[in-house]
């Protein structure tokens, strides 16, 4: 039986895949450095079991999917299995997933998206082919790829996906001339901004931010509504060129302060550095000034996937300029600011040419707010 090309999928096919994408959803934020993925295993057009992957080292979405079948009484011999990513085939923190498919005698396989991997993308496709079990590729594609679209940069380049984050008024400002920036947006908006970081493996802001508003960087609010996410710790970068962060600041403090590392220029001064280390992580830039590029390429090798920069308008232009930004998040509040010397959400020097440009824009209103996101191409395109 000849495999069904993504064009000839049928309308059951993308309903039970939209089911497995909803379950892969369950685990954005939660699984890195994985990618979300779920599973849903069919039968005589019954679903007999479900899964998704829950973190790093535990059994994969399509595991769970058998063995949700097997707790409810069912062999998932001649099934389909719907799974968001191609089923992996190599030995990591846990078996190969192509041999429990093969082990359970499921007769076709249904994937969204190919595995990222260069090295590994069409390798699992291949081994279930070999063992006479149908497998039909690119059912709903394009949504599983953006679903982990973080962590497929993150393989590819090694580094992670950076998204721009501001709160501003409709002239474009976040901040008076002094500094003063709090409640810009509304609460719907804020709210909104929690599930941002919720979805990212760290946070980045400038020693400005953390001097002027000492914030504490973590998540606030989780996916059922608790005060504080149980399960998402968020780790935090500092760039703070002279090591000014004072050891009595919240991410020196709390609970979760080995999240934190703060970033030094070289001449930073090292009895401020050596106060530092005692309190939290400290990586020193080779130069006097911190190199966004070799940073990130130091957290990919940490495997941080994604990144959320949450700076002011001189780290957001920064990461413009050098093309290292991939995404916007831009929350706008009927307001304005005004001012020369207030303070714009994009800094720096400006672009007088080959400006970054947005594409695939999403408007999306939040109350009285409204939050804009998009993917940025530079002209000069860059990882």
């Amino acid at each position: 039986m000849r495999d069904r090309s993504p064009s000839e999928s049928t309308s059951q096919d993308r309903q039970y895949m939209n089911r497995a994408l909803t379950l892969a959803r369950r685990g954005v934020g939660l699984v890195s450095p994985n990618p979300a993925v779920g599973a849903v295993l069919v039968k005589r057009r019954q679903i007999i079991g479900e899964g998704w992957h829950r973190g790093p080292g535990t059994p994969h979405a399509e595991i769970n999917a058998i063995r949700d079948a097997e707790s409810r009484g069912f062999s998932g011999a001649g099934a389909t299995l719907y799974v968001t990513l191609e089923p992996c085939s190599t030995q990591g923190r846990t078996p190969p997933c192509t041999e429990a498919i093969i082990r359970t005698k499921i007769a076709r396989v249904a994937v969204a998206a190919r595995d990222p991997n260069p090295c590994h993308a069409g390798r699992g496709f291949d081994l279930l082919r070999a063992q006479g079990i149908r497998v039909d590729p690119g059912i709903c594609e394009s949504t599983a790829c953006a679903l982990n679209k973080a962590f497929n940069h993150w393989i590819v380049h090694r580094s992670p996906y950076v998204t721009l984050k501001a709160a501003m008024t409709l002239d474009g400002r976040i901040a008076t001339e002094s500094g003063e920036s709090k409640w810009i947006t509304g609460p719907r908006s804020r709210r909104e901004a929690m599930r941002l970081r919720l979805r990212h493996d760290a946070i980045l802001v400038g020693s400005k931010t953390l001097l002027k508003d000492d914030p504490s960087l973590t998540v606030r609010i989780g996916r059922e509504g608790q005060r504080t996410h149980p399960t998402k710790r968020l780790s935090r970068i500092i760039l703070d060129t002279r090591a000014r962060t004072p050891l009595t600041s919240r991410v020196c403090q709390d609970d979760q302060a080995a999240l934190t590392t703060v970033v030094v220029g070289k001449t930073a001064a090292a009895s401020r550095v050596r106060a530092l280390k005692q309190r939290v992580n400290v990586m020193r830039s080779a130069s006097s000034l911190i190199r966004l590029e070799p940073l990130l390429k130091r957290l990919g090798r940490n495997e941080i996937t994604s990144l959320l920069v949450e700076g002011g308008g001189r780290i957001h232009a920064s990461f413009l300029e050098a093309g290292l930004a991939h995404e916007v998040a831009f929350f706008y509040a009927p307001k304005i600011l005004g001012g020369e010397k207030s303070r714009p959400a994009v800094g720096g020097k400006g672009f007088p040419k080959d400006f970054p440009r947005l594409e695939g824009l999403r408007w999306r209103p939040l109350g009285d707010d409204l939050l804009m996101t998009g993917r940025l191409r530079y002209d000069h395109q860059r990882s």
